[in-house]
């Protein structure tokens, strides 16, 4: 991928897609056909969201082959002018090898949602945890507020029904992706940092290169727009001091930073904010259900909002947070802003509430970093309020286990009792000595102890069976992986229904 190389709109009639059934490639697949552009794709297996583009007019195969690169261009009388690609379809796909021998050229997504940009307002949503809440309560946020943004990210939002829609306004919402280094292709009015960690070590190789792709990505921010940053993460807030320390070496965008005020970090905390917050969390109380959240906020000028919240947690607050003063930075009206964060109500697999059986929760999250899963068990327990939270953790990637192994198990040990499953590979190859045993070996002796199988790598059947006996009313179920471990959820419900009765 040639980062900034990214198409011009007004040169593409008709765009063919590979991999179209991604969420991420549906999406760009939606807002270009929006924009009034041609559009064809493929994906090995027929899913929803094929059927969804269809109906808006594109024109879709099921199953890769060459001869789908020329039928589309039959069928629609068009010829094509990009293909659009996800990272499934590789070097050895028959519609890729048949686009390069033709002489067409072939851009990543984030090309193609880059070209899906022009002639917007940018609003991207960056770091290692977070994004695609944040841009959902972005996207949200945006359109309560009457602005009709266009938008994609990683998931559905509940609100919005869907990833990704182009809108009539002035902004364009977008998460931005840094496992392989595509947020470069994005040149926004302003982006949001969450927060900036180790992640993605099989690309980047060490920690620092993370940090240099956060670093080169600010300087890309225009001129006259904002770096919207975190300030009680520690990467986050080095990146703001470090675009800050540039000077006027050359034109960059403005720091603005969020988070806890002093009063509200914890006593041992070191944390005092080497720069006054422009937008600072200064009360956060649970609602009576621990579902939800009530936060207050208050920017540097002494103005303030309240938002009760639908999503649990202080990364919540703290994502709302950066939503709200980007949004107050892009014109909209901060109540307006604040009442959008009031309604949104979550995205898929973002600490989803599937439902509830004889007073039973069952959630799922998508966390697969140390950092996510401690929020997300962090929550739950909030939550529980006393009672227990029982996870299935499902491992993702063979590298990410070996690099986090230790963090995992110390994360994992906060819950009540816990079944890890096998790795989920997901685009890798097994790695020699790396299982889920490296995460069950090193959970905290405490918790085994709780609950004696619990530290032991079950199988999805025996993971089922495990936290069915071991619920109890009051209780939360807790799926956490950014593999196939959701897939679960209707076993787990099946096993709660029949234990009730």
């Amino acid at each position: 991928m040639t980062h900034l190389d990214i198409p011009r709109l007004q040169d593409i009639r008709h765009a063919h897609f590979l991999g179209i059934g991604g969420v991420g490639v549906s999406g760009v697949a939606r807002i270009l056909l929006a924009r009034g552009i041609t559009v064809t794709g493929t994906d090995a297996k027929d899913l929803p969201v094929m059927q969804q583009l269809r109906e808006r007019g594109a024109t879709i195969y099921v199953g890769y082959e060459a001869e789908n690169f020329h039928r589309a261009q039959i069928q629609t009388n068009s010829s094509i002018d990009i293909v659009v690609a996800s990272t499934v379809a590789g070097a050895d796909n028959p519609e890729r090898q048949a686009a390069e021998a033709a002489g067409v050229p072939i851009y990543h997504r984030s090309q193609g949602l880059a070209a899906a940009m022009d002639e917007k307002q940018v609003l991207t949503v960056a770091g290692t945890h977070g994004k695609t809440t944040t841009s959902s309560m972005a996207a949200v946020a945006f359109t309560y507020a009457g602005a009709q943004p266009s938008f994609a990210v990683g998931a559905a939002i509940a609100n919005l029904g869907t990833n990704a829609e182009h809108g009539s306004g002035d902004w364009f919402i977008a998460e931005a992706d840094e496992s392989d280094g595509s947020l470069l292709n994005y040149t926004p009015n302003i982006s949001i940092i969450t927060n900036i960690e180790a992640d993605h070590l099989d690309y980047y190789g060490t920690e620092a290169a993370v940090h240099q792709v956060f670093a080169d990505f600010a300087t890309q921010i225009r001129p006259d727009g904002a770096l919207v940053v975190c300030a009680d993460d520690e990467g986050a807030a080095s990146l703001a001091q470090r675009h800050r320390d540039q000077g006027t070496r050359s034109p960059k965008a403005t720091v603005y930073t969020y988070g806890l005020a002093p009063s509200m970090h914890p006593m041992e905390s070191t944390n005092t904010h080497a720069h006054a917050l422009d937008l600072a969390i200064t009360d956060i109380q649970p609602d009576v259900t621990g579902s939800g959240q009530q936060v207050t906020y208050q920017f540097s000028d002494g103005r303030s909002e309240t938002i009760a919240l639908a999503t649990p947690g202080t990364h919540n607050a703290l994502n709302a947070a950066g939503v709200l003063l980007a949004s107050v930075l892009a014109g909209i009206p901060a109540a307006d802003a604040a009442a959008g964060l009031a309604s949104f109500t979550g995205s898929a697999r973002r600490f989803e509430h599937h439902g509830t059986v004889n007073d039973i929760r069952v959630y799922d999250d998508y966390a697969h970093h140390p950092t996510e899963v401690h929020a997300a068990i962090t929550a739950a327990n909030s939550m529980a309020a006393g009672n227990k939270v029982h996870v299935i953790f499902q491992p993702h990637l063979f590298s990410r286990t070996r690099d986090f192994a230790p963090e995992f198990a110390a994360a994992l040990s906060l819950a009540s009792t816990v079944r890890v499953l096998d790795i989920y590979p997901a685009r890798e190859t097994p790695l020699e000595g790396v299982t889920a045993e490296l995460i069950t070996g090193q959970l905290a002796h405490d918790i085994s102890t709780r609950y004696p199988q619990s530290t032991q790598v079950a199988s999805r059947q025996a993971a089922v069976k495990s936290v069915v006996q071991a619920a109890t009313p009051g209780d939360i179920v807790l799926t956490l992986g950014a593999g196939d471990v959701n897939q679960l959820i209707e076993a787990i419900f099946a096993g709660l229904n029949e234990s009730n009765t």
